[in-house]
């Protein structure tokens, strides 16, 4: 799939939707926007229009990016001649399997055969989606993290029946636009959800119960397993501090605050078996000596830019 000649359609020009379509417009795609109610799709195309010009004045994009952006989107209400056009079409509409089915089938009936359907879900399952679908091969989850324009990242979900063949192409396409995807499987909340929605939970159930302030949660939280998940997975920073130490902490809480806490069983026997992470030469990521060791000597280099932009950051705020 090549970007420069590849001809999207976004239904749901909302704000995501049109975050979508600028960010692959401004990869060189040309895209369309559509909506039942052609008033909002002219609007979602007229927000994407300005505001990319305003990310440009600002710096935030490169000078041009706004007129190529301008030149290669455009609205329409006419959802069936815009589909029927596409290499690839995404639905981008309420977070409702119920909603969604409908926009599924009207933009399987429109497409061509050999179009790839999509859906931006953030946590319904795909093989909930794909049931609706004569055509499940062709159907994927590709979900953006909003705002789709700034955050690099993308899940690419397949189904159990999604032809994988067709992933390579959306890799293709979705890094040419400046893009990091990941293929993740057809799990509840996928990867990003299932983990920031259990971190979520657990904050607000600490505010709850009166132990702390939302503000205290967000100021530690920034400054300390926040601030270095902004560079690094959680594996990476597991196996930097020490499976040892994880697996210790872990029975600490588990005393206090029950089951939820217990040492994951991988953990664990990792431990038991003297396997502490990067300072014994495993850990979950298996990294050899010279790998280990650029690990920690760019970690240490990019907590310091990371410290100096923050401070900039709070400084223009």
């Amino acid at each position: 799939m090549n970007i420069d000649t590849t001809r999207v359609a976004i239904v749901g020009a909302g704000y995501m939707g049109g975050g979508i379509g600028q960010t692959l417009a401004r990869g060189g795609a040309t895209v369309v926007l559509l909506d039942r109610d052609p008033a909002a799709a002219e609007a979602g195309h007229r927000r994407v229009v300005e505001q990319a010009a305003d990310f440009e004045e600002k710096g935030y994009f490169d000078k041009g990016d706004a007129e190529a952006i301008a030149a290669r989107i455009s609205w329409s209400g006419d959802i069936a001649a815009s589909v029927a056009s596409a290499d690839l079409i995404f639905e981008v509409v309420f977070e409702d399997l119920e909603v969604k089915k409908p926009v599924l089938l009207e933009i399987e009936k429109h497409a061509r055969p050999d179009a790839i359907i999509a859906s931006n879900t953030s946590a319904i399952p795909i093989a909930a989606m794909a049931e609706v679908l004569s055509t499940p091969e062709r159907f994927f989850g590709i979900h953006f993290f909003n705002p789709a324009q700034l955050l690099p990242g993308v899940e690419v979900i397949p189904g159990e029946k999604s032809d994988r063949s067709l992933i390579p192409g959306i890799l293709e396409l979705l890094t040419a636009a400046g893009k990091e995807p990941a293929v993740v499987p057809d799990t509840p909340g996928f990867v990003c959800n299932r983990l920031q929605f259990a971190l979520y939970k657990e904050a607000v159930k600490m505010v709850e119960e009166g132990a702390v302030s939302p503000e205290q949660i967000d100021t530690v939280v920034k400054a300390s397993f926040g601030f270095r998940l902004a560079l690094y997975g959680p594996f990476q920073v597991g196996d930097m501090a020490g499976l040892d130490v994880y697996a210790s902490s872990y029975k600490s809480l588990e005393a206090e605050l029950g089951e939820r806490y217990t040492v994951p069983d991988s953990l664990r026997e990792r431990v038991e078996s003297g396997d502490f992470g990067i300072k014994t030469g495993g850990g979950y990521l298996g990294l050899s000596e010279d790998e280990a060791a650029r690990l920690i000597a760019g970690r240490d280099k990019a907590y310091v830019a990371l410290g100096a932009l923050r401070r900039e950051l709070a400084a223009d705020s």
